[in-house]
């Protein structure tokens, strides 16, 4: 039997926790945000999901493809939080569509557009008006996403119109969803040439940049980014906030964007 002591200073423990769990606050509750990106950003906010859920408590979950392709899902309903599209025109429709929070969209990253060869010894060309992408392709096939649709694509049909050899190149394009599409097209040898952006081509070991779009070649490529209409709460703010920071900044140098938001 537990002494009569024992009881008595057992009893007034409990009493005091139960004390403090009463005035205890409740701990915030952990909420999901769902954010639908551009397919070139995967590594990048790959980064930034880890960071972000261990210093906010929330989950992330990430969507990615192109553009065109998740902005059309927006526009029909998909539970959606945040969009990060890598065209402003694509953002443009879906703030029309009246699917934006007033004033939640900012510009958020900047990238460059590149050629690509596929293997690690590629050699290096220079990249300006009537140079011979053609010729360089032979019976080969130049990767690069759907040209009338994906952002890429739309910079890379652009471009190649600036310089003068789209109607040469056309016919030896290969289209395909997304800009990640076009480059492991690349990387597998697949086609010996693709245009992606420059923060793509860092990410795959088997392909070389050969050579670097003019930056006047090609509209500028920005990433806006923006909280959908769909619901508001603490978790997106927190996320929005959080691409706005230092630690996002870094995450977004080390793939090779430039950060447009300060």
């Amino acid at each position: 039997m537990m002494p009569t002591t024992s009881r008595h200073l057992c009893a007034r423990i409990a009493a005091l926790a139960s004390c403090l769990v009463a005035t205890v606050p409740a701990v915030a509750h952990a909420d999901s945000v769902t954010v639908f990106a551009a397919a070139s950003m995967a590594n990048a906010l790959a980064e930034i999901e880890t960071g972000f859920e261990a210093a906010s408590g929330h989950d992330l979950v990430i969507s990615l493809a192109g553009s065109s392709a998740l902005a059309r899902q927006i526009q029909q309903g998909a539970p959606a939080d945040i969009f990060i599209s890598a065209s402003t025109d694509w953002m443009d429709v879906v703030e029309q569509d009246g699917l934006i929070e007033n004033g939640a969209r900012f510009d958020l990253v900047g990238n460059s557009l590149v050629l690509v060869a596929h293997g690690p010894d590629a050699a290096l060309v220079e990249i300006g008006d009537g140079f011979a992408l053609a010729a360089m392709l032979g019976d080969g096939r130049l990767a690069m996403a759907l040209v009338d649709a994906v952002p890429a694509g739309i910079y890379g049909k652009a471009a190649l119109e600036s310089l003068g050899i789209w109607a040469d190149v056309a016919p030896k394009v290969a289209q395909s969803d997304n800009v990640r599409t076009a480059l492991a097209l690349v990387a597998t040898g697949e086609a010996p040439f693709g245009i992606v952006y420059a923060t793509d081509a860092a990410a795959e070991d088997r392909v070389t940049v050969v050579g670097t779009f003019p930056a006047d070649s090609h509209p500028p490529i920005t990433y806006s980014a923006a909280d959908l209409a769909s619901r508001d709460g603490p978790a997106e703010a927190a996320f929005l906030e959080y691409l706005r920071g230092p630690q996002a900044r870094v995450a977004f140098e080390r793939q090779g964007f430039t950060v447009l938001v300060e």
